[in-house]
């Protein structure tokens, strides 16, 4: 431990100032950082360790571990595997934001990443991008506007794939295709939303009854109106990629950190 205050002991119980107004008042930190130390377990007070709340006198002895400050300094880059029912952004209509998922029971058990979760990697965690409502998987959650400047906008050349189970607006003969030649080649490059021609796109075949989507822009529900475009329903659809980061097995409602050989 560092940033060590000396003096006397600890207040009674009912008695003194709130640990974190002391704290606040010599400089170790704001009043809502000091809470979140506490919190994680990186404030020390004559020795031991503080509980939120605590009470102590104006000079009682306090420690910060060093790791609070290199903590502080590092923003960090969540995925989350996005359960349908949940909005990217603010919360909307009812319906609770994504990031109320990142918590430490949340986060993926298979995430070796030997970094603590804490409350201060929530302060302005922010989506990078969105996915609808009733979509599912991969979804950035970043306090690095570096990446959310990578990941957001038109102009972003990261790539985005999805899955997308489908099945016809119109009942197909047996033995013929949900999809002819001619609009699978218009789902690639021939299509306009919104009075503007999309960006090419990749499209195949994953099995009998799901498409495989890359895409190089965003727009509101574009896969969802482009299927419907060429006569085909959209039932699912999830993001199982962005760039080089995968979704792999991370689990529906779980979350895992960045890690440092991943890039967008």
């Amino acid at each position: 431990m560092t940033d060590q205050q000396t003096g006397p002991a600890a207040a009674p119980a009912g008695d003194g100032v709130r640990l974190s107004k002391v704290m606040a008042e010599r400089g170790l930190a704001s009043r809502r950082e000091a809470d979140e130390w506490i919190e994680a377990g990186w404030v020390l007070v004559n020795g031991q360790p503080a509980v939120l709340g605590q009470r102590v006198l104006p000079d009682t002895p306090i420690e910060i571990d060093p790791a609070a400050r290199t903590q502080q300094a590092q923003r960090v880059t969540v995925l989350l595997n996005k359960p349908i029912g949940y909005v990217s952004g603010q919360a909307e209509d009812g319906y609770q934001p994504a990031v109320v998922l990142v918590t430490a029971a949340n986060r993926w058990a298979d995430d070796k990443l030997p970094l603590k979760f804490h409350h201060g990697h929530l302060r302005s965690l922010a989506p990078a991008g969105r996915l609808d409502i009733d979509s599912t998987g991969l979804l950035v959650l970043t306090q690095d506007g570096r990446v959310a400047k990578t990941l957001v906008g038109e102009d972003s050349p990261v790539e985005k794939e999805y899955l997308v189970r489908v099945r016809p607006l119109r009942a197909v003969p047996p033995g013929e295709p949900w999809l002819s030649s001619l609009a699978m080649r218009t789902l690639h490059h021939g299509l306009d939303l919104d009075g503007r021609r999309l960006k090419p796109a990749r499209v195949s075949w994953a099995n009998e009854d799901q498409l495989r989507f890359v895409l190089r822009e965003g727009r509101k529900r574009q896969i969802r109106r482009m299927c419907e475009l060429v006569g085909l329903d959209v039932t699912g659809l999830k993001r199982v990629r962005l760039g080089s980061v995968v979704l792999g097995k991370l689990p529906p409602g779980q979350w895992r950190y960045l890690r440092p050989d991943e890039r967008f």
